[in-house]
């Protein structure tokens, strides 16, 4: 896939644009050079378009050691006359993992953290009527202040997300607040007669006098005006102003999961005192409450709903992390498709178009700094220094804030897999909870542990969650129902969730029977992946108190230094492969399950072709309630579907050569088919 080119005509009447009084954003992903900074040679550069990642080969490629060091991006920016008294800023969606800017060889400032938009004001930095030249050196190496500081995936090094240019009046909405969009939807109280709502508006004035301004808050419920409120007020002489506005609703329109994932429209539009806009933001308003219950589980607005989802890392096959949004688009179908309603995004912020695609698809969301432990790896993900700790608050403030306004996102998560030995996290984490709760009060927090039930780590988020993988990493799949009902006993003040649970699957690896796997070898047969999703899924779907669980991972990841599956470098636990082209049998079982709305059937271990027994036992999944199997063009009758929207027809004789395998049913006047050839040699 190609990235959207926007003609130059358009692009240039924005540049030269001096008339329109509110902000112009403009691209700048194409024509940069890139080179490492060990290549000081002049010339040394190529060119490269944005989103980009200079580990897509040797990550991907499965070296353990792929490059983590410094690159340089370089770009001409031609800054005209006609700008002179606007504001200049230039925003960066995601640049992995310390990135420091400089303008014309003046360095502008530094980013730290890979996973979080930023900004800087380069208005002081940059030239008229001239072209500019930007530099920001990226650095991706590991470094002992800056989270994360392990993780079993790849750390892609780059400006992996896009960048843009941003010009505004010197009188406008910031967008130096953590990068946030300057606006804030606080929703202090929203039931099925009224919501109330206030809108904090974060104002900049850039000039050396009083200015006074309107703030004007306008909520569309389409086309249509709902409501508009505004402000008088005065701003000081290069100085910040927070007004807040207060609005209410009757009988509101509730965003309400993927029932109804409904969504207003608010502007908040700033004016001078003639009435001359300066400045405008638009921002989604999902009004919905929730709230989790330690036996009953998770509810939205007042009903109860199972959360069913899945985790998700933003990287694919060749591109690494350096994603289009096609690419976005594409991942938030598929996981649409299965009838997902819920994700944790895991392990670290992830691009604000993505949240907006959980928002309309009505997915209830888990978002999550990058404090991440080692799990079963060595090395450790929590150092006791000051500049670690400043560096957690950070990130945190700036995911809290950059992505408030998304409804989408119900928790927050503060740690996955930290451990406790050495310098120990426990008081660290209550610090970051408590900053969770100071930033916004209408959320919950969560975590992901790995350690044990009781541990006082567990205890300080609003809700937890463990990592369990039982029958994969040892264990048999019940027992994860005995975990869970143990838990529950003992800790029954615990609203506990199952924020992983997955196994390997190669779409190449085929077995006849289904044997146990070792889990960290080069054999990873599909079958025994959809085998352990069937019991997780069964022993998790009959426990109303645990209020979600999370399947780890909706699509394959890069994890270079992994060797096991059908090739190094890859985690395979994906539903879907890395390249987004099959999706495994599991996810079908999933989709029967979870989604009722998309007809279908579907005949189970389908790519093992070859067979060696000549008799099978037949699954099919579906989510209608009745289906036929046809071998060979003999009917093998209809059977009624289980709990589980799952079919079974048990030794089935299969003839020597090739075999026609067909399911078959119909909902209302459409027939659904699905036909596979198996061939059986002796």
């Amino acid at each position: 896939m190609k990235p959207k080119i926007y003609p130059i005509l358009i692009v240039m009447l924005l540049c030269v644009s001096t008339a329109m009084a509110q902000r112009t954003d403009i691209l700048l992903n194409r024509n940069w050079m890139f080179r490492f900074s060990y290549q000081v040679q002049n010339g040394s550069g190529v060119q490269v378009n944005l989103p980009h990642t200079w580990n897509a080969g040797d990550a991907l490629a499965a070296k353990p050691d792929y490059y983590r060091g410094m690159g340089n991006y370089t770009k001409k920016l031609h800054v005209p006359a006609e700008w002179k008294g606007k504001r200049l800023f230039l925003r960066f969606e995601g640049v992995n993992s310390v990135a420091n800017l400089f303008v014309n060889q003046t360095h502008v400032g530094e980013h730290r953290g890979g996973y979080g938009a930023f900004v800087f004001d380069i208005t002081d930095y940059v030239k008229y009527n001239a072209d500019n030249i930007l530099l920001v050196k990226v650095n991706n190496a590991l470094q002992l202040d800056v989270m994360p500081l392990v993780g079993d995936f790849n750390f892609y090094g780059g400006i992996y997300r896009d960048v843009h240019l941003i010009l505004t009046d010197p009188v406008h909405i910031s967008l130096t607040d953590y990068a946030s969009p300057g606006v804030y939807l606080i929703q202090d109280h929203v039931s099925k007669e009224q919501a109330d709502v206030r809108a904090r508006v974060v104002l900049s004035n850039h000039t050396d006098v009083v200015q006074a301004v309107r703030a004007q808050v306008t909520v569309r419920d389409g086309a249509k005006v709902v409501l508009q409120h505004s402000k008088e007020l005065t701003i000081e002489g290069k100085a910040t102003a927070i007004p807040e506005i207060n609005l209410t609703l009757s009988k509101p329109h509730l965003w309400n999961g993927r029932k109804d994932p409904y969504i207003y429209k608010v502007e908040v539009k700033l004016l001078d005192k003639d009435g001359t806009a300066l400045d405008s933001v638009e921002q989604p308003l999902g009004l919905r409450y929730f709230h989790v219950d330690a036996d009953k589980g998770f509810f939205l607005n007042g009903e109860h709903l199972k959360l069913q989802g899945v985790c998700r890392h933003q990287d694919r096959a060749e591109r690494g992390n350096a994603l289009y949004l096609e690419h976005h688009d594409e991942d938030a179908a598929i996981i649409a498709e299965m009838g997902t309603n819920a994700i944790r995004l895991a392990h670290y912020p992830q691009a604000d178009y993505f949240y907006g695609l959980m928002d309309k698809y009505g997915i209830v969301t888990w978002a999550e700094i990058p404090f991440i432990g080692p799990g079963g790896y060595q090395d450790r993900g929590f150092n006791d220094l000051p500049s670690f700790r400043e560096n957690g608050r950070q990130q945190l403030i700036e995911l809290i804030r950059q992505h408030y306004n998304h409804p989408s996102i119900c928790f927050w998560g503060l740690f996955n897999e930290l451990k406790t030995a050495g310098d120990n996290p426990t008081e660290y984490i209550r610090e970051l909870n408590d900053l969770a709760h100071r930033e916004d009060a209408t959320r919950l927090t969560t975590a992901a542990s790995f350690l044990g039930d009781g541990e006082v780590i567990g205890q300080i988020t609003d809700l937890i969650a463990w990592n369990k993988y039982y029958g994969w990493y040892g264990g048999s799949f019940s027992d994860m129902g005995r975990w869970a009902d143990n838990v529950h006993k003992n800790y029954p003040q615990y609203k506990i969730a199952v924020s992983e649970y997955g196994a390997g699957a190669s779409i190449y690896h085929q077995q006849d029977s289904l044997k146990r796997v070792n889990a960290t070898s080069y054999w990873h047969p599909e079958n025994w992946q959809t085998a352990y999703h069937m019991g997780n899924w069964k022993v998790i779907a009959e426990r109303p108190f645990i209020w979600g669980s999370f399947v780890w991972n909706m699509f394959d990841f890069g994890a270079a230094h992994r060797t096991e599956g059908d090739r190094p470098g890859i985690n395979d636990k994906g539903l879907v492969t890395f390249d987004r082209t099959m999706k495994k049998d599991a996810f079908y079982f999933y989709k029967a399950n979870w989604n009722k709305d998309e007809k279908f059937v579907y005949i189970a271990e389908r790519r093992n072709v070859q067979r060696t027994h000549a008799d099978t036992d037949i699954t099919v999944f579906s989510n209608l309630s009745e289906v036929e199997l046809i071998v060979n063009g003999r009917s093998l009758g209809k059977q009624k579907s289980d709990e589980y929207a799952t079919f079974v027809w048990k030794s089935v004789r299969l003839t020597e050569g090739d075999n026609r395998i067909e399911a078959r049913t119909s909902g209302g006047k459409q027939l659904y088919t699905d036909i596979v050839t198996w061939n059986l040699r002796d």
